[in-house]
């Protein structure tokens, strides 16, 4: 396996952190890991570099750690704050002077198309996002170098894909995911999953059940991301979690073998 990069652009829930019109103790934090933008990744390799999901935040967050390479996109589901970005790709476009791999499943294309009809239009007018779209389902595939397996999950009733590449995986936006497909995860050495907050949500997982799951799982370092405000200062909850066990930030590397 190739060693890789990666990078949390984000690590917030669909509001973000601060949120809109919130004076809590959250969003008024002075602590930089308090402030989060909306969930996504970036995966590098010295040949390939792509992000999982394109928040509206994108553009910042590629500004932010000086991207000047992108290849391609990979999307874990439908919803807004995962890919209201798309549109900011045309700077890679022209940059690069091609088109953007973008691989998304058949839920996912029908959003893009819906979302973006001008990128997928018979008649394209010039300085639109250029992108070569690919459909996903469970089979394994290759982006560059790089080898991804997606992992379905369930954000209530919707599909949701997480991903394990290589020794690391990558999951957001779930509640519940198939024993079938927790064998996938078996054997990762880093597991990313969501936890938004203590309360009990209909479609995420709380931070005690994305401890209890990456118990279960046996995975030897867990990080913890897609969090709200709700969840509390990113300093005090660390403090109570295993020491295996984080809170992702943005900005946060890690490095992959």
């Amino acid at each position: 396996m190739t060693p890789l990069t990666i990078t949390f652009l984000g690590t917030g829930t669909s509001s973000g952190i601060p949120m809109i019109a919130c004076n809590c103790a959250v969003c008024t934090s002075s602590n930089k890991k308090d402030n989060r933008l909306r969930s996504s990744i970036l995966i590098q390799s010295q040949l390939t570099s792509f992000v999982i999901d394109t928040t509206p935040d994108f553009r910042y967050q590629m500004l932010r750690e000086r991207i000047t390479k992108l290849d391609a996109v990979l999307y874990t589901h439908p919803h807004k704050d995962h890919v209201a970005g798309l549109d900011d790709i045309r700077a890679y476009n022209f940059f690069q002077n091609k088109p953007v791999d973008v691989y998304a499943n058949s839920l996912t294309e029908e959003a893009l198309k819906r979302e973006f009809p001008y990128i997928f239009a018979d008649k394209k007018y010039e300085g639109i996002p250029s992108i070569n779209l690919f459909t996903i389902d469970n089979t394994p595939f290759f982006i560059g170098d790089i080898p991804v397996l997606p992992i379905l999950v369930w954000h209530l009733k919707m599909p949701v894909y997480g991903f394990r590449i290589g020794n690391f995986t990558y999951i957001t936006d779930a509640n519940r995911i198939d024993d079938v497909e927790k064998e996938k995860i078996t054997g990762s050495e880093i597991l990313v999953l969501n936890a938004l907050r203590h309360k009990k949500h209909i479609s995420h997982f709380t931070l005690d059940e994305a401890v209890a799951l990456s118990d279960e799982l046996k995975v030897p370092s867990a990080y913890f991301t897609h969090i709200s405000h709700q969840l509390g200062m990113h300093e005090e909850i660390n403090k109570t979690l295993p020491a295996n066990k984080h809170l992702a930030f943005d900005g946060l590397q890690l490095h992959v073998k």
